[in-house]
């Protein structure tokens, strides 16, 4: 019987938005994770003073992004400690809550390719497995950073979905909804409910 697997999503989630969604569950049916946390960052150690929403705003948009989806939940263990909060820091804490599971650390091609520039990258990826997303375009792999972080290579999954060939951000979402256009598929209809009802992002 093979252990427990627990994919690990964080992020700002400022909004969430389908991308999210479409990384979380492309990710899990792939490496046949058993669940999906989902873990907003309430002090981003790159976007320190870039969040646009504090985290009561995002951690109500977050539960209506996931709560139809069985497989999907939340974790606190970003939001309720002390900041900056570091990738390695948030998975060691984790593991602590899931000690016989197997980690996924789930990521889009950028974070692989900027991975020699995080904190404590190999304290990272030696506690868990790194599932990594490939877009259609995009030239990754995963022995492309063996020569500054050894043994990366054996702990990368990648997951090849060439339908993706445009990647969705948050920052996109948030500029069409300050010049008016259409976000229209692009969020979860719950969400944009919300942002409407409390006039965020205007």
């Amino acid at each position: 019987m093979r252990k427990l697997r627990i994919g690990i999503l964080g992020g700002a989630f400022d909004p969430p938005q389908i991308g999210h969604l479409i990384l979380a569950e492309y990710s899990r049916e792939a490496l046949d994770i058993d669940h999906m946390l989902f873990v907003p960052v309430a002090d981003h150690p790159v976007k320190r003073g870039e969040l646009r929403l504090p985290v009561p705003h995002r951690l109500a948009m977050l539960k209506l992004a996931v709560d139809d989806n069985p497989d999907f939940s939340i974790s606190r263990v970003d939001i309720d400690r002390e900041g900056p909060h570091y990738s390695a820091d948030t998975v060691k804490l984790i593991r602590q809550q899931y000690p016989r599971a197997d980690l996924y650390f789930v990521m889009g091609g950028d974070n692989l390719r900027a991975l020699p520039t995080w904190e404590r990258a190999p304290e990272l990826y030696r506690c868990c497995r790194l599932a990594v997303m490939k877009r259609a375009d995009e030239d990754i792999t995963p022995d492309m950073h063996d020569d500054v972080l050894p043994g990366l290579s054996q702990k990368v999954d990648i997951v090849d979905v060439p339908m993706l060939s445009v990647w969705l951000s948050s920052t996109v979402v948030v500029n069409r909804l300050r010049t008016n256009r259409s976000v229209r598929y692009l969020l979860p209809d719950a969400v944009l409910a919300y942002i409407r009802a409390n006039e965020l992002y205007g």
